[in-house]
């Protein structure tokens, strides 16, 4: 049974792979169309084709590696400034007259790349080509297939917390240390020479629930921590709630050396009572759900900065070093840890529902942010280019000089190359790396 699980687990995940990079290239093709560029295909994954068909001038379909996908959009590479005005986009002859005739590799490269794109432009789109249009418009197709991964992000974050809810502290007592040490010295046992906890000494008991401290009345865990540490050694007059009535007590707290709110890397001198929470699930309201993209924004950003480095350690790890819990990982990787949520500490089918969508949330958003890399063949590096036009011809109009026209960003071209080469090894590195030695959850 736990095998059926397993799998069924990383098909769920696999099945919500493909249709967020479905959903991420219809972000692309539906506002170009909307813009009247012209769209011949639009693919899920990569290699040969399985299935498609062709509605109007677009083929639809899905290729056998789904690894991807791609919306072509004809006319994203400008022809050679000199002849952009002078040159038809038309004809059998139009790429022939743009070619470049410098024979370096990557020269070589941009003149196929830029002749490629002309194969399929027919003499009535010569204002359908996606160069041509302007730079706002660029701009909406080529941050709509990120932009939907962020919205997915948000709605599946959305489901987990506000939908299933999340492990929430709460104001009912779950244990009562026994005694009182700081946080560097959390884990060991007590001995005789460490003091007792106040909780202990108020004769506080699991299933407590905290009405009030000080006369203040209690309404959640956060507000009642902070009004603990804020006691310093202070007397505290606690009013729990047991078996049905209400019971009071008076105890100083202890000051104790505490984890920082702020910074948990830093501690401070806090009051301490020496009780423990109760978890229970709670529905979140919006404000988690935007609370918990944030922190979720900033760490992805953080794991992508740190990408080179964190993969030197998957290299290492693929051929015999110790792995990191928390490194990158391929989707072979993901599709495993997918597997292991359902299925280690025996969750209830809601918990596992919980797990997966929230591993597809946080999956999304990396593909949005990754996505937003100013550099090409990423989506990011043509937003750049669409913007850098926008600096540009607005700076030109500021300074009424001619319109320099648009941006050609098959200049970049060669950096694709680099780029999409280093983009490929790291995928087969950490495929590899997560069949040898894969990243295991349990």
């Amino acid at each position: 049974m736990t095998g059926l699980v397993y799998a069924l687990g990383v098909v769920v995940f696999v099945l919500g792979v493909i249709a967020s990079i479905a959903l991420h290239e219809l972000g692309h093709l539906y506002p170009a169309k909307k813009f009247g560029i012209k769209v011949t295909q639009y693919f899920v994954g990569f290699g040969n084709t399985v299935w498609s068909f062709r509605r109007g001038e677009t083929e639809y379909g899905i290729k056998s590696i789904p690894l991807g996908g791609y919306v072509k959009l004809v006319g994203m590479l400008p022809p050679e400034r000199r002849s952009q005005e002078d040159v038809p986009v038309g004809g059998a002859t139009a790429p022939e007259r743009v070619r470049d005739t410098n024979t370096g590799l990557f020269t070589q490269l941009v003149s196929d790349a830029r002749h490629a794109e002309y194969e399929l432009v027919d003499e009535d789109d010569a204002d359908r080509l996606f160069y041509k249009k302007p730079w706002w418009q660029k701009l909406i197709v080529m941050a709509g297939g990120p932009m939907v991964n962020v919205a997915i992000a948000v709605v599946l974050f959305a489901v987990v917390l506000m939908g299933f809810g999340a492990l929430t502290p709460t104001t009912t007592v779950a244990a009562v240390s026994d005694c009182a040490i700081s946080d560097a010295e959390a884990g060991r046992t007590c001995t005789d020479a460490d003091p007792v906890t106040p909780a202990k000494q108020a004769g506080l008991q699991p299933g407590d629930r905290f009405v009030s401290f000080n006369g203040e009345r209690i309404t959640s865990w956060e507000q009642l921590s902070g009004l603990i540490r804020g006691n310093g050694g202070g007397e505290a007059r606690i009013v729990v709630e047991r078996d049905g009535r209400e019971i009071a007590a008076e105890v100083p707290t202890t000051v104790l050396a505490r984890a920082s709110v702020d910074d948990p890397e830093r501690t401070e001198r806090v009051g301490f009572l020496g009780v423990e929470p109760t978890q229970a699930m709670q529905r979140q309201g919006p404000g988690t759900v935007a609370e918990v993209m944030g922190e979720q924004v900033v760490a992805t950003a953080d794991a992508i900065a740190h990408l080179p480095v964190r993969m030197v350690e998957v290299t290492k790890a693929a051929f015999g070093a110790e792995r990191p819990a928390d490194g990158p990982i391929s989707v072979v990787g993901a599709s495993r840890v997918a597997g292991e949520l359902v299925t280690v500490d025996e969750p209830t089918w809601s918990e596992r529902a919980q797990r997966i969508l929230g591993l597809l949330a946080s999956l999304n958003l990396f593909l949005a942010l990754f996505n937003f890399i100013p550099l090409l063949p990423l989506d990011g590096g043509h937003i750049a280019g669409a913007l850098w036009e926008a600096i540009r011809r607005g700076w030109a109009r500021l300074r009424r000089r001619p319109d320099p026209g648009y941006v050609d960003v098959a200049r970049m071209l060669p950096v694709a190359y680099v780029v999409g080469g280093i983009l490929m090894v790291m995928s087969v590195i950490l495929i590899y790396a997560d069949i040898v030695n894969p990243v295991s959850i349990s």
